[in-house]
């Protein structure tokens, strides 16, 4: 599969890059020309609060749906959704619901604005005290680099990839603001290779370090608590950490490194140069970890996620938030108002494992009469299941045929028989409509949690199981036993993890299952699938032949997911604005 090595910034260049005029439009008779914008403090900084207010608040924002429909961990009720082409093998050229190169393009855009004329010395957030005005203008461009990272990694995931002539490509690096002449000559943003744009992604991240604050608290003007929420160094640093493990991942190696066969299926070209990647990001994953502050593992709560405290959870390095009953209006059973619209599978289910830490498989405490009882933790923290109750009410979930939460008592009714409890409010009357309840929600961008998760998979591909780094604290092994016991609460003697840690083979298995349970539903599954070379896989056996469309009455035809498919296609605007000059990625 050859992918197009020249591809032009979106409509970069022409009208998708927005001008200062247009993101700061009052829609009042008062207007700003840029020439006030970029003189006044308050205002240029709301340049840059575009590249942070378009990442999403809710964890739900595939059109109201989680990125989990796609894959084997949940399935959609709503099929009017866009993501469900993607859980049907639908991705296409003219229509891709996972893609998001113009919105990442557009921030790029608006980062390299401010940091342009939002950082000049002419321009004061302090006209009294110079050096708080110096510091503050420190913080912001930490802020902006850390932006750049966060939207570079965005186009990374979703649009990098190996071609048919063994090269991993990422995207075209800009770090600058690209005029609309410049955008003229679309010759001149060529592809960069994948191991550039992580290098110019750590190298953003390593400088942001170096700029942004620990954290937010008390009422100074620089990093008073009034900044919460903004990037901190340790974002940076996780953030970094979760590239470096991309970095390292089969899918992304050169062929010269890993051949890729269909499937999850790969070999090793070369041992050494394999070997090194994934030492190197088991030791940023360990750096992080070593951090002063950074801390122990923090197993997560539901109460973490909703109806939660104004205090930011300690697991959260980079968080947004919300305060209303969205979540629950999408996601709630029908018989408590809500439309369910993602619902967990089955797969998922079977995934968690029985409480002496073997799989439900072989598990002498699983029990298929009462297939809930004697689960991993965790399992509770996701689902609801038949005969659990439901959030504080006295009623529990009833899925049996006729049931208050079945397909037989309303259409939109769940139809795997499980509902989504991750992120979902405790409270039953959420929806009532005499009294519409909201609550505080956390979407969680970037946890610790996950830089452990990190650690473990790199650490074993790197030194095996047991084998402790060069200035780890941990092993692998140490990894999972920890997050097994504090978050699945299974036993500290984990007979099943010391079966597991006989082989690196087995070990890549019980962290890949490990990943997937303790980050359920925060958009990570589809992405993980792909660098791991297991989403044809996994995927395809996930998705059914035929599927009967209730709303319309007829057999639909589902599509399995196809090896093009994982590099998704250049958007057609980007084609359409430039013809002759860039071609779309083959088979779309």
């Amino acid at each position: 599969m050859k992918i197009g090595r020249i591809l032009i910034l979106s409509s970069v260049l022409t009208p998708l890059f927005i001008s200062c005029e247009d993101v700061l439009e009052t829609k009042t008779v008062n207007e700003w020309d840029k020439n006030k914008v970029w003189n006044l403090s308050d205002l240029a900084q709301g340049v840059l609060m575009q590249a942070y207010s378009a990442i999403p608040n809710t964890p739900n924002c595939f059109d109201i749906n989680f990125l989990d429909v796609a894959t084997d961990n949940a399935v959609t009720n709503s099929y009017a959704s866009n993501i469900y082409k993607a859980a049907i093998g639908g991705i296409t050229g003219a229509d891709n619901p996972i893609g998001n190169w113009d919105v990442c393009y557009k921030q790029m855009q608006n980062i390299h604005e401010f940091m342009e004329k939002g950082l000049r010395d002419d321009l004061s957030y302090d006209r009294v005290n110079p050096e708080t005005d110096a510091a503050i203008k420190k913080r912001l461009e930490g802020e902006a680099l850390f932006l750049r990272a966060w939207w570079g990694f965005a186009l990374l995931q979703r649009y990098g990839g190996r071609t048919d002539d063994g090269e991993a490509l990422g995207y075209p690096i800009t770090t600058r603001f690209i005029t609309i002449e410049e955008g003229k000559h679309p010759e001149n943003f060529k592809r960069n290779t994948y191991q550039e744009c992580v290098r110019q992604i750590m190298e953003d991240c390593d400088q942001a370090m170096k700029k942004l604050p620990d954290t937010y608290t008390g009422d100074n003007a620089i990093v008073g608590i009034e900044n919460t929420g903004r990037a901190t160094s340790l974002a940076a640093a996780v953030l970094k950490s979760r590239v470096a493990l991309y970095s390292a991942s089969p899918a992304f190696q050169s062929s010269k490194i890993v051949t890729l066969n269909h499937g999850a299926d790969y070999s090793i070209a070369d041992q050494e140069a394999y070997q090194k990647q994934w030492e190197y990001a088991a030791l940023i994953s360990n750096a992080v970890l070593l951090l002063d502050g950074f801390g122990s593992y923090t197993p997560l709560t539901a109460s973490n996620l909703a109806d939660a405290p104004t205090t930011t959870p300690a697991d959260f390095v980079f968080r947004n938030y919300y305060n209303t009953n969205g979540m629950e209006t999408n996601h709630f059973p029908p018989f408590y108002r809500g439309a369910a619209h993602t619902v967990p599978s089955q797969n998922l289910v079977d995934a968690f494992p029985a409480i002496d830490g073997y799989p439900i498989g072989v598990s002498k405490q699983y029990d298929p009469d009462f297939p809930y009882a004697n689960r991993d933790k965790r399992l509770d923290l996701n689902v609801y299941y038949q005969g659990r109750q439901f959030g504080d009410n006295s009623t529990s979930i009833d899925v049996v045929a006729g049931g208050k939460d079945s397909k037989e008592f309303h259409h939109q009714a769940s139809r795997t028989g499980y509902y989504l409890a991750k992120f979902m409010s405790k409270k039953k009357d959420m929806l009532t409509p005499t009294q519409m309840l909201s609550a505080i929600h956390y979407n969680p961008l970037l946890r610790k949690s996950e830089v452990f998760l990190n650690f473990a998979e790199a650490s074993n591909e790197a030194w095996g199981p047991k084998v402790k780094g060069p200035d780890c604290q941990y092993s692998a092994y140490d990894v999972l036993k920890m997050i097994r016991h504090l978050s699945g609460g299974l036993p500290e003697n984990d007979a099943y993890l010391e079966e597991m840690s006989a082989s690196k083979e087995l070990f890549r298995k019980l962290v890949q299952n490990e990943r997937r349970l303790e980050l359920a539903f925060e958009n990570q599954r589809w992405f993980d699938l792909l660098r791991w070379g297991k989403a044809i896989e996994v995927i395809n056996k996930h998705i059914q032949e035929t599927e009967w469309d209730f709303y319309a009455g007829y057999t639909q035809q589902i599509n399995k997911l196809k090896d093009y498919q994982l590099i998704l296609p250049i958007p057609q605007s980007v084609i359409d604005n430039n013809p002759g000059v860039i071609t779309q990625n083959p088979n779309y």
